[in-house]
C-alpha cells in the first residue's frame, strides 16, 4: 500500500526527536552541525542561519552517502546534526532520512524563525537594491 505524506511525517516527526531553538543553540556551539535544507531561493529570500552549513532537500541523499562522488564531509556519523527548513516539515523528513542512512544523532529544530527567535545569529538576505 501506498504511504501517504501524513503517514510519512508521522513516521519522521516519531524517529526525529523535536528541539527547540534554545537547545539547538547549544548543541551547534557545542559541535552539532547545523544543516539548512531549505532551497537557494529560499535563502536567498530569507537569510540564514550564521552557523549553518547548507545542503538542499533535493540533494541530500547525495550528500549524505560517503560512497558517492557528491558526499559532503561536513556530514560525519558521529557528529550531532540539527536540521531546519521553513517550518519544519522537511526538516523532519530530512532527519529521518539521515537516520535511514545511519547517521544515529539528529535533530528537528523546525524552521529557520525558530533558530532566529532563539537568539541565533544570522546573516540577512542581500538587499536587491530594488
Amino acid at each position: 500500500m501506498a504511504l501517504t505524506l501524513q503517514q510519512m511525517m508521522e513516521a519522521a516527526n516519531a524517529a526525529v526527536t523535536r528541539i527547540d531553538g534554545a537547545k539547538a543553540r547549544e548543541m551547534v556551539d557545542n559541535g552539532a552541525l547545523l544543516l539548512d535544507i531549505r532551497d537557494a531561493p529560499e535563502l536567498q529570500a530569507a537569510g540564514r542561519a550564521a552557523q549553518s552549513h547548507h545542503i538542499s532537500r533535493g540533494m541530500l541523499e547525495f550528500r549524505a552517502d560517503p560512497t558517492t562522488q557528491f558526499y559532503d564531509p561536513q556530514l560525519k556519523f558521529d557528529r550531532p546534526i540539527v536540521v531546519h527548513c521553513a517550518s519544519g516539515g522537511r526538516a523532519a523528513l530530512a532527519g529521518k532520512l539521515l537516520k535511514d542512512m545511519g547517521y544515529a544523532a539528529v535533530y528537528n529544530v523546525g524552521g529557520l524563525q525558530d533558530w532566529k527567535n532563539a537568539g541565533g545569529s544570522m546573516i540577512e538576505p542581500v538587499d536587491p537594491g530594488m
